[in-house]
Parts: structure tokens; C-alpha cells; sequence
């Protein structure tokens, strides 16, 4: 899949995904929002009106409210790529928010997935 089609993706069709994912493994939407919300500075409104819109995954990030100064403390492998050494940064991006949510999915502490 290129980078490309990945980026036109609507957020508004992954999002369920993202929560089913967590949900399948005893987790919330809301802690799903919260990690979203963590790594964009989206508030919840603002995140409901991203996915309400049908905005791609370009203008998700692009109007971000300010990507967490702490995201780049993300590390480790999602679709077998490490996410400290991608080069694209909106495809990093994509993949930050990837990784969240598994670790919100393999059970690990908010706290500890948030970079606190």
C-alpha cells in the first residue's frame, strides 16, 4: 500500500477500528480518545468533529491542534516498521497513533502509554 493511498484514508473508517481494537481487549473509547487526543491536542469535540466530517488522514493531522512534544518518545515496531525511524512524517504520525492504541490494546498502564 503506498504512503500515498494510506494518507487518503478516511479517519472517520479507522476510527472504529482503532476502538474495536481496544474494546476486543477490555479497553474503553475513551481511553482510545484520550490517547487520540494526547498525541493531536484535539479536545473531544474537536476529535467527533474530525471524524464527522470524514476528514483522510492528511487532514487529520494537518489541523491538528499541536502534535504532544513528548510523541517522539514513541518507539518500537507497528506493521514491521520501527516508528523512531520513519521518515515521512505524516506516515510517523500515522503510526504513532498505530502504536498507541496497540499498547492501550496489550493492556499497558495509560500513564505509561501517554509518555507521563
Amino acid at each position: 500500500m503506498t504512503n500515498e493511498r494510506v494518507f487518503k484514508m478516511a479517519f472517520s473508517r479507522v476510527y472504529p477500528l482503532l476502538v474495536q481494537k481496544a474494546e476486543r481487549k477490555g479497553r474503553t473509547k475513551s481511553e482510545v480518545d484520550a490517547v487520540i487526543c494526547w498525541l493531536t491536542g484535539y479536545d473531544e469535540s474537536g476529535l467527533q468533529a474530525q471524524v464527522a466530517k470524514d476528514a483522510d488522514y492528511k487532514a487529520f493531522f494537518a489541523e491538528a491542534p499541536q502534535i504532544n512534544p513528548n510523541a517522539a518518545k514513541i518507539t518500537g515496531v507497528i506493521c514491521g516498521h520501527r516508528v523512531e525511524e520513519i521518515k515521512d512524517p505524516l506516515m510517523q504520525k500515522i503510526r504513532w497513533l498505530d502504536k498507541l492504541v496497540d499498547e492501550l490494546a496489550k493492556g499497558k498502564p495509560i500513564n505509561k502509554i501517554l509518555r507521563s
